[in-house]
């Protein structure tokens, strides 16, 4: 399976990225984002949550574990397992009822939680380097696999008119 990496320059990039991810989204899925503090998770999270219309602040539910979003066209599910103490406690959140099929759920920190969540579909790494941002996907079903895909194919597309026009 492909792995689709960008280069995301600055936080209005990030957030212009994940417009464009949550494009790719529109049935649903999980997506698990790992990062280091600071690494634009949240960021990231906010561009997909913008891409379906929420307008008000996206802060990372780190005390809560998750913040829902019933949107027009679909419910999101933002988690942020950075303090979950043990993955046990998910279960106490009733884990298996955000990950239905059709809901979108977001996974910062996925780690914390060892086993204790469903396969997801696309895995996000950030790392920052110099300032800037790395990004790379990670397909992990044929969803992430397609998403990637599409990426891929959006980016040579874009390649292709940048260099006829020069």
């Amino acid at each position: 399976m492909p792995v689709f990496k960008q280069r995301l320059e600055n936080e209005v990039e990030t957030v212009a990225f994940g417009r464009l991810l949550g494009k790719q989204l529109s049935t649903g899925g999980r997506v698990y984002i790992r990062g280091d503090l600071g690494a634009g998770k949240t960021t990231l999270c906010r561009g997909i949550l913008r891409c379906f219309g929420h307008q008000g602040a996206v802060k990372s539910p780190t005390f809560t574990l998750v913040e829902p979003y019933e949107l027009t066209r679909q419910t999101i599910y933002h988690f942020d397992l950075y303090r979950l103490g043990h993955p046990n406690e998910l279960e106490y959140i009733g884990i298996d009822d955000y990950f239905q099929p059709g809901n979108l759920c977001l996974v910062e920190w996925p780690e914390r939680a060892l086993d204790a969540l469903p396969q997801c579909d696309l895995e996000v790494t950030l790392i920052i380097v110099d300032r800037i941002r790395l990004l790379e996907l990670t397909p992990c079903s044929d969803l992430g696999d397609r998403i990637c895909r599409n990426l891929q194919l959006r980016d040579h597309q874009v390649g292709e008119v940048d260099n006829e026009s020069a």
